[in-house]
């Protein structure tokens, strides 16, 4: 979330950039100024009223030595009376920061002022384009057809064991699955990444930390029993790993990569666009994780671009990076780059990797925060992004590599598929 400091000494900044994201915030905004003028004098009263029993209490003693047992009763009545006043004062003060915290957590971050003005996806900017879109004959498949050719990936079985949007992997599609991870963080770990394997589950503190909650609750599976939610990405967490931690400035950037299983509840429409591995409930992704320090946070997210870059180029993808606008940028990122490579057969973008710089605003709720050159502690600045978010990636691959002899696999894949192609099919 923004910082009070943020929003009271750059009350019109503010307001202009989160329009920028199409979000009225001179109400929101005036009503926390408005809450921390409240919060500070109360504090200043505090303050003196705390300053006065404790010259009082310590002016008892002497005035009973002294034999003045009627003035000391009249100090006692004094401090009982500001004892009082403080109590209220307190509850005026925590009403007050209650009043910010609920408000803030409803402020989206700040856009970062590259940041593209726009209403929607058709409205992101293209900053850069790369690899060589195949050219397929009339009756190239969809990958969904593919994968029922090549039984791959049985969409009818997950629906009879769980419902829609939980495929089961088979045989060579399973192999694909888990040689696309292995090779995600073979890669992330020789860039310098430490693989981490956290829990699929999270607390509400953790949901919390990252955004997640209270802004996307319905797209989250709860288990109400535990009250713990499911992870929609390894981002949670990992990037809550350095929740309530101060870390040293030397040690930054932290750089971390982990694979786990995601999980959304998330709606789609019907159609081609969201059919087969389009858009699925549970699917699997491999992130990268940087908590960093603000001056050096956005050569953090150049390298982290260039890094999802060098993915789809050796899995010889055409590929796209997008700069998104102001209105398909999320609540809490201050600038994203999206990857989308083309699938060939679909005639379609598909987007595979979003690279996110959230600059202090998780860092804040998460209290992550290092110690400077002054020993001053500071916010952080997180970034995370997908490397590789695997669905789409495995539809481009069938539909982009389907010849008459079979599914040809890229070359940077064989080492972990250990086939070149895939022919045969299994069935369960």
């Amino acid at each position: 979330m923004l910082t009070i400091k943020t929003i009271t000494e750059n009350r019109e900044e503010a307001i202009r950039r989160l329009a920028v994201k199409h979000f009225n915030a001179t109400d929101y905004i005036d009503k926390v100024i408005e809450s921390d003028i409240v919060r500070r004098n109360t504090q200043s009263a505090l303050d003196a009223h705390l300053a006065d029993i404790n010259t009082i209490s310590k002016a008892i003693g002497a005035l009973m030595k002294e034999g003045k047992k009627e003035d000391a009763e009249a100090a006692k009545a004094q401090v009982s009376k500001l004892k009082e006043n403080v109590k209220k004062l307190e509850a005026t003060k925590e009403e007050a920061e209650k009043t910010i915290r609920g408000i803030l957590v409803l402020i989206p971050n700040l856009p970062h002022e590259s940041v593209p003005e726009g209403n929607g996806a058709e409205d992101n900017v293209c900053e850069k384009m790369g690899g060589t879109i195949p050219s397929l004959p009339d009756d190239a498949l969809p990958h969904w057809e593919l994968a029922k050719k090549y039984n791959l990936i049985d969409f009818e079985l997950g629906v009879k064991i769980t419902g829609a949007g939980f495929p089961v992997y088979i045989g060579q599609g399973a192999r694909l699955q888990r040689a696309l991870i292995d090779f995600f963080l073979d890669s992330a770990g020789e860039a310098g990444y430490t693989e981490i394997q956290p829990p699929y589950v999270i607390n509400a503190d953790s949901g919390y930390g990252t955004g997640n909650l209270p802004d996307k609750e319905g797209q989250m599976y709860h288990c109400g029993f535990d009250d713990l939610y499911l992870i929609p990405t390894a981002e949670v967490p990992v990037t809550n790993i350095y929740r309530d931690v101060i870390l040293d400035k030397n040690s930054l950037p932290v750089k971390n990569t982990a694979y786990s299983a995601c999980f959304r509840r998330e709606a789609g429409s019907y159609g081609k666009e969201v059919r087969g591995l389009n858009r699925l409930h549970q699917f699997d992704k491999v992130e990268i994780v940087r908590i960093d320090t603000p001056e050096h946070s956005y050569q953090s997210l150049q390298e982290m671009v260039d890094y999802v870059e060098s993915l789809v180029e050796k899995l010889e993808l055409p590929w796209r990076i997008l700069r998104l606008c102001g209105g398909d940028i999320s609540f809490t990122s201050s600038l994203t780059f999206d990857f989308e490579v083309f699938s060939a057969a679909q005639k379609r973008w598909l987007e595979v990797s979003s690279v996110s710089n959230f600059e202090n605003y998780q860092a804040n709720r998460l209290k992550c925060r290092y110690r400077d050159d002054h020993k001053k502690t500071q916010l952080c600045h997180t970034l995370n992004g997908s490397a590789l978010a695997l669905p789409r990636i495995v539809a481009a691959i069938l539909e982009n590599n389907q010849t008459p002899e079979g599914i040809r696999i890229p070359k940077a894949l064989v080492p972990y598929t250990r086939f070149e192609r895939i022919t045969q099919t299994i069935t369960v």
